[in-house]
């Protein structure tokens, strides 16, 4: 209604010039009196519906509705005078109003003796397509004051269904790791460039991964076991039959440079022959880490790219960049190190698959916890499958360590079971709140152990004490495990006869490539 514009009073009749203005919620200015009064409207037979505009009015003629009012309006703008009173500051006549209130029980009765009852249905927001809510609606199966337990079916693809993912996080650790990534590889052809005039291995055969030769990734810091640790095949070989090592700027396959050229990063002792357990040892323990930032070719770092900065993006926005450098690493760390232990030590592995098989595997367990809050749980379970059964087939191919894939898939549900929140299910038999889902919400019940070391242990259930048990046993068994792969590494050199056959498929002698034999 535009200012200074006509206005209406609810009672006809030009020479009543005491008559109050018609009450208009959009303004706080009274409207001139002089401007010509609206015509009136009559509805006769209909019970009162008069809001209360013109309360004298409304008491003089109770069966004179307002021409812009029906039954079927929602009143979005209650009085705010007090509990009875109506926006012109006089108290309603009782019978006058429609009822509107929620009594919260069926069969109660609509009239009362407070017939302009407060509107107790609470409200939901109704999102769009998008997820931004544009409307209200009633959820009248609710009571005052709490929020409806119907959650299934709100997670969609993905949507992740743990606490806190519906927070706008910035995923600082993805973006930095991808920008190193980006900036290793570029690094790593530029360097081929340098080494064999060529910025992607041509000579002495081509890279189908199409990116830069083994022995310069070997050079820039690929895991390579003949680098790390005594190889018995190597150290032990005779003194006149010691294993040759192609240069990191061979172009053929007669190029031979010592072990020492051939691991860069300062040199490693070089083979002296007929001693196994030659000392000082190969000991470029690092290279568990730095091929997490590496990669083989465009087609290797473009694929790793893609999952990064799709799931793992999500991933690090829901549990936070802590725990998630922390999965990430360690997944990475222990697929390199499992590698180490089970692949063919000639083989050279880079590539960040195994932390991304680690992050998988939250995924999957995110899934696992939330599943009754899924729309389509099967069709989540099978994305994750196929995307994980390509991954390990691609890693079956001559070159490629599927044990980083196992490794850090391992890894990754461990630690998932340790830092993740407790599955949906136990959580409601715990009281802990509402679903684990980022559509539910919820508010913690204890404090965070940082703040509250002691609160956050108190009055906790024995289902939740048995649960954290789980969690510890999990932690204890993986660390476990790492520390006898690092021990069997170093020291013990034993290998799995059959193992091999994880990593590659057993046709035209693709199993034996890698290994490293004393002629």
């Amino acid at each position: 209604m535009a200012s200074g514009g006509n206005h209406y009073y609810a009672s006809g009749g030009a020479g009543n010039a005491q008559q109050p203005p018609y009450y208009d919620p959009d303004a706080l200015h009274v409207h001139s009196q002089s401007s010509t009064p609206a015509p009136q409207y009559h509805a006769t037979g209909q019970p009162g519906y008069d809001y209360g505009y013109n309360a004298q009015h409304t008491q003089n003629q109770p069966g004179r509705p307002s021409p812009f009012d029906t039954v079927f309006d929602d009143h979005a703008y209650p009085p705010s005078s007090g509990q009875n009173s109506v926006p012109g500051g006089n108290t309603p006549q009782p019978g006058l109003y429609q009822d509107t209130g929620y009594y919260g029980q069926a069969g109660a009765s609509p009239m009362s003796s407070r017939p302009n009852v407060a509107e107790n249905i609470p409200l939901q927001d109704r999102p769009t397509k998008d997820g931004e809510p544009t409307d209200h609606i009633y959820d009248a199966s609710a009571a005052p004051g709490q929020q409806s337990r119907r959650g299934r079916g709100k997670v969609r693809v993905g949507e992740l269904g743990m606490l806190g993912s519906d927070k706008k996080r910035i995923p600082f650790v993805v973006y930095l790791f991808s920008l190193i990534q980006a900036a290793v590889f570029i690094a790593e052809i530029v360097k081929n460039g340098i080494m064999t005039g060529s910025p992607i291995m041509i000579k002495p055969q081509f890279n189908p991964m199409i990116g830069p030769s083994t022995s310069v990734l070997i050079y820039m810091g690929a895991r390579y076991a003949p680098c790390m640790h005594n190889i018995e095949a190597i150290q032990g070989a005779p003194a006149d039959k010691l294993i040759p090592f192609l240069c990191p700027n061979a172009t053929t396959n007669t190029e031979i440079c010592p072990l020492s050229t051939v691991c860069g990063f300062g040199g490693v002792p070089d083979p002296v022959g007929g001693n196994a357990n030659q000392q000082p040892a190969p000991d470029q323990w690092f290279r568990f880490i730095i091929p997490i930032f590496m990669h083989a070719g465009v087609i290797h770092i473009g694929f790793n790219l893609l999952l990064q900065l799709t799931i793992a993006k999500e991933m690090e926005q829901a549990i936070g960049p802590i725990r998630f450098l922390l999965v990430y690493m360690s997944a990475g760390i222990f697929g390199f190190v499992m590698g180490g232990n089970f692949a063919a030590p000639g083989i050279a592995s880079t590539g960040a698959s195994g932390s991304l098989f680690g992050i998988i595997a939250l995924t999957l367990l995110d899934l696992l916890y939330s599943w009754s809050e899924r729309r389509s749980p099967v069709k989540d379970l099978m994305f994750i499958i196929v995307d994980m059964v390509i991954s390990f087939v691609l890693g079956l191919l001559p070159g490629l360590d599927n044990f980083s894939h196992i490794g850090g898939f391992l890894m990754g549900l461990a630690l998932g079971i340790c830092v993740l929140h407790s599955p949906n299910a136990l959580r409601r038999r715990m009281d802990e709140g509402t679903a684990y889902s980022a559509v539910q919400g919820g508010q913690a019940v204890h404090p965070a152990f940082i703040k509250s070391p002691v609160g956050f242990f108190k009055g906790r259930k024995p289902l939740w004490w048995a649960w954290w048990l789980v969690r510890v046993g999990v932690l204890i068994t993986i660390i476990v495990v790492f520390i006898v792969l690092l021990n069997n590494f170093y020291k013990l050199g034993e290998q799995c006869s059959w193992c091999k056959y994880l990593s590659c498929l057993p046709i035209k002698d693709w199993c034996e490539l890698g290994a490293i034999k004393s002629s």
